[in-house]
């Protein structure tokens, strides 16, 4: 059997190194635009914050480990077309421009996503930079000598963990929203405040309600960003307004698509064309609540690549299926954490749940050991069944750690009223008698 894999970066590769494990006979071939596999691009704003120096520690497997366990990899290569009905796929030599056919009995397609970048004048410039790339980013941090002040664009989570790392570097970072809340996704206003309030602690000037819309350029570098009602003196410009899937090179229309282009797949990883399989940045994932969304994280991509790893040379009657992602997430900024998991209250509105909240602040341990902070604590909750359906948390020390709990009782369906009363572990350097997660849950009503 022939397996070609579209990407070689978090699914693709999960997909290829599970499917050798299970099947060792099976002929599989990865095709890679970069030169490299397995990139972590999470810890490029890290990276380029010097919290390490080694970029290779972002790099999961090297060419040479996956070549030797058998797979086949073409790096440097594009595909520019897939006929289905013929199983071919076109493909670009990146290096001497020839293209040429190749013929597969599966598919995987996991070609990632692509930035959104507006086309207007100065994205060309010298100091344009995306944080999508370790190119652009070796860029970017070579020249940081050069640079006083850097406008970033977009406050989603890479824009916010860029501004609060440059900050770290002594930069005097001016941080631009369109929306009334920062990160206002994965968190609901009261912890979009509390995150903001945690950047300006750091010297983030953070600006809202103003749209990106222009570059003023000198010699072919950036001077000035234009908003809808303001510009900003900048030394280098950082965009970060969000990701489309890329997928624009696959035009046949019985592929199923998002109207963004992210391909539809089903709880076995499987899109609407036989023996065709997605995952990751490019299509959707199967949401444990809410059913198919968009929602490119490289947890969901690395767990539906190992599933589909397994299903991809597998009968029918032997897949596995995906649990259902949560959209789980954390963020670091400064000496605060924050999390959520499972639905926000205005995304529980939005999908007509009828819900309850509640929140609340309490510590992270007990008053006498030292460092004691608060944490809080929302809950979302159907209003008559109890059952929880979302959570987040912002606080300092082991705020994070509450996650797990928390994202655990919503996979398994519990009540206010029964995470109320687990028995969390104790002792006083790590929690209060009545644990953090257990004084939310009993104050639900």
């Amino acid at each position: 059997m022939e397996i070609i894999i579209i990407g070689g970066i978090a699914a693709g590769m999960s997909v290829a190194a599970k499917a050798k494990r299970v099947n060792k006979n099976t002929n599989i071939t990865v095709i890679e635009k970069e030169s490299y596999i397995s990139f972590g691009a999470c810890g490029l704003p890290y990276y380029l914050g010097n919290q390490f120096e080694d970029p290779n520690n972002m790099f999961a497997r090297t060419p040479q480990q996956i070549e030797e366990s058998g797979i086949n990899l073409m790096l440097k290569h594009e595909v520019l077309e897939i006929n289905f009905k013929d199983k071919k796929i076109l493909v670009k030599n990146l290096e001497n421009g020839i293209t040429f056919e190749k013929s597969y009995d599966k598919l995987m397609i996991s070609s990632g996503a692509v930035p959104i970048i507006p086309n207007i004048n100065g994205i060309n410039s010298d100091n344009f930079y995306t944080i999508t790339k370790l190119s652009n980013v070796e860029k970017l941090k070579k020249n940081l000598p050069n640079y006083e002040k850097i406008v970033i664009v977009g406050a989603g989570f890479i824009g916010i963990e860029v501004a609060e790392q440059l900050a770290h570097l002594g930069k005097k970072i001016t941080l631009i929203q369109g929306a009334d809340k920062i990160i206002n996704g994965p968190f609901d206003p009261e912890f979009s405040d509390q995150i903001q309030k945690a950047l300006e602690e750091k010297g983030i000037k953070i600006v809202l309600n103003e749209k990106f819309e222009n570059l003023i350029t000198e010699n072919n570098a950036i001077k000035k960003v234009i908003t809808t009602n303001d510009k900003f003196d900048a030394d280098a410009v950082i965009l970060a307004i969000g990701f489309k899937p890329n997928t624009s090179f696959i035009k046949d229309e019985n592929l199923a698509k998002l109207p963004n282009g992210a391909i539809i797949i089903d709880k076995f990883g499987r899109t609407s064309i036989k023996d065709v399989f997605a995952a990751g940045d490019c299509a959707t994932v199967p949401h444990k609540i809410i059913g198919d969304i968009y929602l490119p994280l490289a947890t969901s991509a690395n767990k539906l690549g190992r599933l589909i790893g397994t299903n991809i040379v597998s009968d029918e009657k032997n897949y596995e299926e995906f649990i259902g992602t949560l959209g789980s997430c954390s963020i670091k900024v400064g000496d605060f954490e924050a999390g959520s998991t499972g639905l926000t209250e205005k995304l529980a509105i939005e999908k007509g749940f009828n819900i309850k909240t509640t929140i609340v602040n309490t510590n992270n341990h007990t008053n006498y050991w030292p460092g004691q902070s608060k944490i809080t604590i929302k809950l979302v909750y159907d209003a008559n069944t109890k059952v929880i359906l979302g959570a987040q948390v912002f606080g300092k020390s082991d705020a994070i750690l509450r996650m797990t709990g928390l994202t655990t009782a919503i996979y398994a369906g519990l009540k206010t009223s029964e995470l109320g009363f687990i028995d969390f572990a104790y002792s006083p350097p790590f929690a209060s008698t009545w644990e953090a997660i257990n004084v939310a849950a009993n104050a639900a009503k």
